[in-house]
C-alpha cells in the first residue's frame, strides 16, 4: 500500500541525510527552505505545529513600505520593503498580494501636520521609484471609506501598498521546497538537538499527532523558530543568553458593513499607528504593541485588548461601527524585537541573527514584507558551509502565481456552476491552481458547497488541503488555508465535519482566531 504523504515524510527525515535542516515552518523558514532547496541543496523543513500557525497567520496582512519606519531612520528598511512588495505583486505570488490604497487623515488634534506628511510621502515614494501618495479632501476620502470621522479632519494624505493572506503566502513558499525537492513536516517537534565533534549535526524530532519519532541528520541548523528563537537557542546551550524581546499585537474582525476602496492608517502618536484594512470582506482592526514577557505558549486576547483596539479605531472611525457585540473573531501574534530598552513601537525592526557555539544559525524578527530578502541573508551567511558558489536572488514565481482576474474568469468558462463569489475567492487564494482544488471535488456538488455558513470557502478546499496542502487538524484548514475562522464561522460542527474529511484527531491549541 502506498504511503501517505506523512509516513513518507517522517520515513525521508529518517533515512536522508540534509545539508540543511530548518527547524520552525513561519514565513521566515518556509523562505530559507524554498530558497536553498531551489538552490539544489537537501532541505528539511519541519515545525513543532501547522506551517505559519503562530506569528506568521497572526500578522495585519500587509505587504507595505512602512512608512511610520521612516519617523524611525530606517530609509534602507523602507527602500528593501518596496523593492520585495514589488517582486512579490509582480512576479512571486501576485494572486496573494494584491494593491490596496491606505488613506493617512490629519486630524486638528493629532500628531501630524500637513506639511510633515507631506514630505514624509514625498520621500516614501522617492524610495519606492514610482509616485505613491497624494492628497484628497475629507469628503473624497469619505467615499473611499464611508464610516470615516470627519469632525475635525483637515485633510487627508492616500497612498499606495499592498495586502495578502498570510497563511497562504507561507504555504505557497512551503509548497515551492516541497516542489524543489525539500522534506516538509508539519506538527515534528524538536526535543533535543544532535551534535558531531562539537557542532549541531542534525536534530531529534517526536512526531506531535502519533509516536515517530526520527533523528534527522544535517550538515548544518537553522532555528527560525520566531518567539520560541531561544528555547531552541538552549537546547544548544543552555546559558545561552536572551537574544530578543517580545511585543503582543492584537487585531480584532468585524463585518464590513459598506465598500472600502481604500484601508485606513490611524496615527496615534509620533511613531505609532494603527490599520482599518478591508480585508476578505471584512474589517481588520489592529494592531496593539505591548511588551510580553510570559511563556510564548501563554498568548491569549483578554476583553481589554479588544477594548483597546476598539478604541484606537475610533480615532478616526464612526464609534457605531465598533461594537464590542459586533466582534466576529480575535487574533494575537508575538513580535520578535532586538533586546535593546524602549518601548516596542519604537524598537526597529532588524532581523536578529546569532549564531550559537555548535553553529546553529538563529533567526528572528523582520517583516513579513522582507521574508525573501531575510531568507536570502540567511543563506548567503551559510554559503561557505553549504558549498554554495554563489546565491541567486532574482524572485521567481512562487505555485499559482498569475492574475486572479485570468483565473476567475478560466473558472467562470469551466465550472459555471461556482458561484462568482466562490471563483473570486479561490482565484485570490490558489492563483493558477484553483482548478485543481475544484478537481479535488470529485463530481460531488457537496463538496461544492459552502464550507460553512456564510463563508466563500467550499468544502472542496479541506480535501484540497488534506491531499495537497499538509492539513492535519480542523484548526490547519479553517484558519491558514481558508478563511473560515476570521469570520467567525470556526464552529463546533463545522470543525467536526472538517475533522471527518481528515480523517485526523483534534489538536487542542491557541493558533485559532477566537470566535466571539
Amino acid at each position: 500500500m502506498a504511503l501517505t504523504w506523512r509516513e513518507r515524510a517522517w520515513e525521508e527525515l529518517s533515512r536522508r541525510s540534509f545539508d540543511l535542516l530548518v527547524i520552525g515552518g513561519g514565513i521566515i523558514g518556509a523562505g530559507v527552505a524554498h530558497e536553498a532547496a531551489r538552490a539544489g541543496l537537501a532541505v528539511a523543513l519541519v515545525d513543532r505545529a501547522d506551517f505559519g500557525s503562530q506569528t506568521t497567520s497572526a500578522s495585519s496582512k500587509l505587504i507595505h513600505g512602512g512608512l511610520r519606519y521612516l519617523r524611525l531612520g530606517d530609509v534602507r528598511l523602507v527602500r528593501e520593503a518596496h523593492r520585495e512588495r514589488r517582486a512579490l505583486m509582480r512576479v512571486v505570488a501576485p494572486h496573494l498580494v494584491r494593491p490596496l490604497s491606505f488613506l493617512l487623515p490629519l486630524y486638528r488634534d493629532g500628531p501630524y501636520r500637513a506639511l510633515t506628511v507631506r514630505a514624509g510621502l514625498s520621500v516614501y515614494s522617492g524610495l519606492a521609484g514610482e509616485r505613491l501618495a497624494r492628497a484628497v479632501n475629507p469628503e473624497a476620502a469619505r467615499g473611499r471609506v464611508p464610516p470615516l470621522r470627519l469632525d475635525g479632519l483637515r485633510s487627508c494624505a492616500v497612498y499606495a501598498d499592498a495586502v495578502t493572506h498570510d497563511g497562504r503566502l507561507c504555504l505557497a513558499n512551503v509548497r515551492a521546497a516541497a516542489d524543489a525537492g525539500a522534506t516538509v513536516a508539519n506538527y515534528a517537534d524538536v526535543v533535543a538537538l544532535r551534535t558531531s565533534r562539537g557542532r549541531v549535526a542534525g536534530a531529534e524530532v517526536r512526531d506531535a499527532l502519533g509516536d515517530e519519532t526520527a533523528v534527522v541528520r544535517a550538515r548544518t541548523v537553522v532555528n527560525a523558530t520566531g518567539p520560541w528563537v531561544d528555547h531552541v537557542r538552549r537546547l544548544e546551550d543552555a546559558n545561552a543568553p536572551r537574544s530578543s524581546r517580545l511585543s503582543k499585537g492584537v487585531h480584532v474582525l468585524l463585518p464590513l458593513e459598506a465598500t472600502w476602496s481604500a484601508a485606513l492608517t490611524v496615527p496615534h502618536d509620533a511613531v505609532r499607528v494603527s490599520f482599518a484594512v478591508p480585508w476578505e470582506g471584512l474589517l481588520l482592526l489592529g494592531t496593539t504593541e505591548t511588551p510580553f514577557d510570559e511563556n510564548p505558549d501563554a498568548l491569549r486576547v483578554t476583553e481589554e485588548d479588544v477594548q483597546a483596539v476598539l478604541a484606537e479605531a475610533a480615532v478616526a472611525l464612526d464609534g457605531a461601527l465598533l461594537r464590542a457585540d459586533a466582534v466576529r473573531a480575535t487574533f494575537a501574534g508575538l513580535r520578535v524585537l532586538p533586546n535593546v530598552r524602549g518601548e516596542p513601537a519604537t524598537a526597529r525592526r532588524e532581523t536578529i541573527l546569532v549564531r550559537g557555539r555548535g553553529g546553529m544559525l538563529s533567526i528572528a524578527g523582520g517583516k513579513l514584507t522582507t521574508y525573501r530578502r531575510i531568507a536570502l541573508n540567511v543563506l548567503t551567511a551559510l554559503r561557505a558551509e553549504l558549498g554554495l558558489h554563489r546565491v541567486e536572488t532574482r524572485p521567481v514565481a512562487l505555485p499559482g502565481a498569475g492574475d486572479p482576474d485570468s483565473v476567475a474568469a478560466l473558472l467562470a468558462r469551466r465550472h459555471p456552476e461556482l458561484e462568482p463569489r466562490a471563483r473570486e475567492h479561490l482565484a485570490h487564494l490558489y492563483g493558477g491552481l484553483a482548478d485543481d482544488v475544484v478537481a479535488a471535488a470529485g463530481g460531488d456538488p457537496a463538496r461544492l458547497a459552502p464550507l460553512a455558513p456564510g463563508a466563500p470557502d467550499l468544502t472542496a478546499q479541506a480535501v484540497y488541503a488534506r491531499e495537497h496542502e499538509w492539513a492535519c487538524t480542523a484548526a490547519d484548514v479553517l484558519v491558514r488555508r481558508t478563511t473560515v475562522a476570521y469570520r467567525g464561522e470556526a464552529t463546533r460542527e463545522v470543525a467536526e465535519r472538517v475533522e471527518k474529511l481528515l480523517g485526523s484527531p483534534r489538536v487542542q491549541g491557541r493558533d485559532a482566531p477566537a470566535r466571539r
